[in-house]
């Protein structure tokens, strides 16, 4: 039985004459070339949106944007690997009309309108407002590390330096004491000579005052860390207790058709003060008066969901568990109970602790201790329970009657609750899994937001494709009917005519 056989390479084929012939009319990229030609260039802010009078001319922010979208919607984010598509893709070579431009114009581009782009992804959200694609009632707000460009061995922080300076003052002393040695017998065996040892010394020290400089800057600084490579990123615990340099990647998704509403990049591990924030946004794009919003308990903070219930914003938050000093679940602070009529604590074994303030509560008022130290030096659970000598204390948020709202309003709703990981984590699991972008080729926070814009751009963009289909979305941007083009038809006819005949 024969193979299946391909044409002869030397045999003349009659290739469809235009290239619009090539590209379906329900093509995604013909989305991509209408959304991007209904935008205002200038009014965006874009490098080069008004052509130049004199000098080599530059190409057309539209058509590197229409590349950069592209790009990020097929696995394809390096400048790069994008300028190799310009040569070999035929939907690029569509896109771009045959332009061909290098890496270095692209990754400039990308560069040049960080705040541009970012203001793209928002124009595309306004988009989908307008469209009636958002259900403008219950959101869900996460967070995610992505990967930063800066290795692990070019982070540092104080604990760290400390090591690595101890080692090479170790290491110095031991090429010290072998030059005293030289000096004092020669041996048989080979060992570095006197010059060599001196050359390893210096280098040694060099390092040193490389790492000393770098501790310098922590101790003088506001951060506990510093990043060679790009000095914005961040040391973070991500996945299965390991740890690496990224950013953290925030988003809020609307909960009728997971859509992301808005995204932002910040370089603090946790999630705190971020709730309000993403939650507030999202209510201004939408323009109402109340939003339920969901998220995980990295976002379990007084003070900001004190500022989402001040700004009606219905919050259900996982109750975060704070363990006791000893780790003995039995005695850990959700197991003390709280008497508002009394103001006390009851603890796993039925005694009261009280509040010993002294001192009246005013604007500067963090938290409230109670303690009853008498009963826990009779307790035969104390070392159980804590390792202060003296006995528990339990710390209460001045801010606590905000907490037990939530707590009481997420407990009464654990269905609805539940909503949160459908809606949230799909945008993250598209992007990371489905577009490939784990980590960020940029550095900079200005520069990772702008890569972030465009990869959930990208996401939504594909989402509003399989909600709305091309030619609806192209008839939206363009005001009219997509056309077909009869060419199309009559060449895929002939084609498929010559393609018998070969065979």
């Amino acid at each position: 039985m024969r193979y299946i056989e391909g044409i002869n390479r030397k045999s003349k084929i009659a290739f469809p004459e235009y290239i619009d012939d090539y590209i379906s009319e329900d093509n995604p990229v013909r989305i991509i070339d209408a959304f991007v030609a209904s935008l205002d260039m200038i009014a965006l802010g874009f490098k080069n949106a008004v052509p130049k009078d004199k000098g080599r001319p530059s190409y057309d922010p539209k058509d590197l944007l229409k590349l950069y979208i592209y790009g990020y919607m097929n696995r394809i984010t390096s400048s790069r690997t994008l300028e190799k598509a310009t040569q070999t893709n035929i939907e690029v070579m569509w896109l771009l009309r045959r332009l061909t431009p290098d890496f270095k114009s692209i990754s400039d581009f990308r560069k040049d309108n960080k705040e541009a782009i970012n203001l793209v992804f928002k124009q595309f959200v306004a988009l989908c407002k307008e469209w009636d694609l958002f259900g403008k009632e219950v959101v869900a707000v996460d967070g995610s590390k992505f990967r930063a460009s800066n290795s692990k061995k070019n982070n540092f922080n104080t604990k760290s330096l400390n090591r690595k300076i101890k080692y090479l003052e170790e290491k110095t002393e031991k090429y010290m004491a072998e030059i005293e040695e030289n000096d004092d017998k020669e041996s048989l065996d080979r060992k570095p000579n006197k010059e060599e040892i001196k050359e390893k010394i210096r280098e040694l020290k060099e390092r040193k005052e490389k790492y000393e400089a770098y501790k310098e800057e922590i101790e003088n600084g506001k951060t506990t860390e510093t990043s060679t490579t790009d000095p914005d990123s961040r040391l973070m615990a991500v996945n299965n207790n390991g740890v690496d340099v990224c950013y953290n990647v925030q988003t809020v998704v609307d909960g009728r058709h997971k859509l992301v509403v808005d995204c932002d990049v910040i370089n603090n591990p946790t999630d705190h003060g971020m709730l309000s924030k993403m939650a507030k946004s999202a209510k201004e794009i939408f323009d109402v008066e109340e939003l339920k919003t969901l998220a995980d308990k990295g976002y379990y903070n007084a003070v900001d969901l004190k500022i989402c219930e001040k700004e009606n914003i219905i919050t259900y938050v996982a109750k975060q568990v704070f363990p006791n000093s000893t780790g003995k679940e039995e005695f850990y602070l959700d197991k003390f109970k709280y008497d508002k009529e009394e103001n006390v604590y009851i603890c796993p074994k039925g005694e009261r602790l009280y509040s010993r303030r002294q001192k009246p509560i005013d604007e500067n008022t963090k938290e409230i201790v109670y303690r009853n130290f008498e009963a826990c030096g009779k307790c035969e659970f104390k070392d159980k329970c804590t390792k202060d000598t003296k006995g528990r204390r339990i710390r209460r948020s001045i801010d606590q009657d905000c907490l037990d709202i939530v707590d009481e309003r997420t407990s009464e709703n654990k269905e609805f609750y539940r909503q949160r990981q459908m809606i949230v984590e799909h945008p993250f699991g598209t992007v990371k899994r489905g577009f490939g972008i784990t980590y960020f080729l940029t550095r900079g926070l200005e520069s990772v937001k702008a890569e972030a814009s465009l990869a959930f751009l990208a996401y939504d963009m594909k989402r509003v494709i399989n909600i709305l289909g091309i030619r609806e979305i192209i008839r939206r941007l363009t005001g009219k009917k997509a056309p077909v083009n009869p060419l199309f038809s009559k060449h895929a006819i002939l084609f498929g005519n010559i393609k018998q005949l070969i065979a």
